[in-house]
């Protein structure tokens, strides 16, 4: 048996419990992972709620930092090494199996807290970028909610890969500093200024090339404005509403704009060992020199993964919320 998180029913953090249920499995192309640590993440808190049609696991969680206990095929890994990447659900459990070819190797100088920090957001960060977005050298991309998990990795990512110029939106000054720590070379606060016309004075007039938008509906209009002829508009989530009232689709055509709706916790096991293994190969050296790294915001015990909930969903962090597994 093992300690794990579930819902009782769908509803608020208060729904979240830590019960007893059997150790899984691993089948054929498997491993069996003792979970260290795990991350939350927006679409754990859809899980909770009831509102995903994706994820039949009932244990809560998606990404997770831990040893190997079990290999169940051919695989480069041996028993007791250090590993992260993306499961399908369970993740807030004390084990969990994970396919082979999703496991990347922790590097030797993180701890399991700061490699939980790190798949979801980078990959979803690097498939937004490079895949989607189709990023290029001294391009602008406007990143919203700058500070968070996917937000701190993208805008390290696209310094580091793209060498763009960099503008985020966050709400709080001690963000827009973070943000501006990691090398974002424009930040704006969206509660007091009209982010659409500081983009425009920061390019020209002309606009970026490309939006990694979270915020949806409240901030349609304002990207609008903002992105230039022939941008690329990718989005991530819908933190502002997913319904748009009176959508006027000329301006879409006029601007000839590349608009792309994305989630990375559905696809399909295939298509996430592609981007973790061309992210191996692409990001790993950058982690091993210190010049990428995970933004680890606060550390939870498992018990207490109701207020870590509320934490992300107060918007309060910068970064990720780690929960703490092993104890």
């Amino acid at each position: 048996m093992m300690r794990c998180v579930v819902a009782k029913k769908p509803g608020g953090a208060d729904q979240l419990e830590v019960v007893e249920l059997p150790k899984p499995i691993p089948a054929s192309g498997e491993l069996l992972i003792r979970v260290h640590t795990t991350a939350l993440n927006r679409t754990d808190i859809l899980m909770r709620e009831g509102k995903t049609g994706y994820v039949s696991n009932p244990i809560i969680g998606v990404e997770i930092a831990g040893t190997v206990v079990e290999i169940n095929g051919v695989s480069p890994f041996s028993i007791g090494d250090k590993v992260m990447g993306l499961v399908n659900g369970g993740g807030y459990a004390e084990y969990v199996v994970m396919p082979i070819d999703r496991a990347m190797k922790i590097p030797e100088s993180f701890t399991f807290e700061e490699a939980a920090a790190i798949p979801e957001v980078y990959l979803t960060a690097y498939q937004t970028l490079i895949w989607i977005g189709k990023l290029q050298e001294h391009e602008t991309v406007l990143i919203h909610a700058g500070a968070s998990g996917v937000g701190t990795a993208a805008i390290q990512l696209a310094k580091k890969l793209c060498k763009a110029k960099v503008i985020v939106t966050a709400g709080a000054i001690e963000k827009l500093d973070f943000c501006q720590s990691l090398g974002a070379d424009v930040i704006i606060n969206y509660k007091e200024q009209a982010f659409d016309q500081e983009v425009l004075r920061a390019t020209n007039g002309q606009g970026v090339d490309l939006i990694l938008d979270f915020i949806g509906a409240d901030f349609w209009a304002k990207n609008l404005t903002s992105i230039k002829v022939d941008g690329r508009w990718v989005l991530i989530g819908v933190l502002g509403g997913a319904q748009i009232e009176k959508v006027n689709l000329f301006e879409i055509m006029m601007k000839r704009i590349q608009l792309t709706g994305t989630l990375l916790t559905p696809r399909s096991d295939e298509y996430k060992s592609r981007i973790t293994n061309e992210f191996i190969s692409t990001v790993t050296p950058y982690f091993e020199r210190g010049e990428v790294f995970s933004v680890v915001d606060k550390i939870y015990p498992l018990e207490q993964v109701a207020e870590a909930h509320k934490r992300m969903e107060d918007n309060l962090n910068i970064g990720k919320i780690i929960l703490q597994v092993k104890k």
